[in-house]
């Protein structure tokens, strides 16, 4: 059985200026998926998913989310059609504590009642329970990236749009992230875009490959890996060690 199409673009660009950052993109993502983007810096993947999450207006094309038109909304008013985004600013309130962070997220999505159980659930998820009364702006970097995936898990979204979770990390805590992401795979659909290809082989399911503004290629991590156009646009010499 085929899987429903989520989201797509239709010959999707932009320009700034004379410089076509983004040239006309096709790109389908179907229910369930965990997709990575990756690509070498000014391939046009970090300004792409920034028009997916409404902080670019394509200047060419459209995105269609489950077949209505979300190109040119705005980044809240695509986060209300149930896709949570997280960018490479950690999106948090840095003076409430990690429990309060969480209530936040979810208030307006959740019952009143269901809120403690739903917190305590994402607490023990994203390994912070002995930590839910600290402040913010006390927490290591990663940890406060995992409260702000645990802002995203928790208000239950269809779609996750993720850039760069992953930077900044100790390699333990890229290792626990990549198991983060995979347990909100469990429930939504997820995009991720991301430069260390060592994540990405913990992550990968499908990947697509920007190159010039453009799609170079698609497949799995091997397919891509293995591919000459990609190790000769972005991975040179690097050595991929396969999951």
């Amino acid at each position: 059985m085929t899987a429903t199409v989520l989201l797509e673009t239709r010959k999707m660009g932009v320009s700034f200026g004379g410089v076509h950052a983004v040239k006309e993109v096709d790109f389908t993502l179907h229910e369930g998926e965990l997709r990575c983007l990756i690509g070498p810096n000014g391939a046009g993947k970090s300004t792409f998913f920034k028009m997916l999450s409404g902080q670019v207006t394509p200047t060419r094309g459209e995105c269609r989310y489950r077949n209505q038109v979300i190109s040119g909304k705005r980044p809240w008013d695509i986060a209300r059609l149930g896709i949570g985004i997280k960018t490479q600013v950690p999106s948090v309130f840095e003076g409430l504590s990690v429990r309060e962070n969480l209530w936040q997220a979810a208030a307006n999505k959740l019952a009143k009642a269901a809120l403690p159980g739903a917190i305590d659930q994402v607490l023990h998820d994203i390994g912070l329970q002995d930590h839910q009364d600290a402040v913010l702006s006390e927490l290591a970097h990663g940890q406060r990236q995992w409260v702000e995936l645990g802002m995203i898990l928790i208000s239950r979204p269809q779609l996750v749009l993720l850039d760069e979770p992953a930077a900044g990390m100790t390699h333990q805590e890229v290792r626990k992230t990549a198991q983060l992401i995979k347990a909100i795979n469990q429930q939504s659909t997820v995009v991720v875009v991301e430069h260390d290809m060592e994540f990405i082989s913990m992550i990968a399911q499908q990947v697509t490959v920007f190159n010039q503004g453009a799609v170079l290629a698609e497949g799995t991590f091997r397919e891509v890996t293995q591919n000459p156009l990609v190790k000769e646009a972005y991975l040179g010499n690097l050595e991929i060690k396969h999951a």
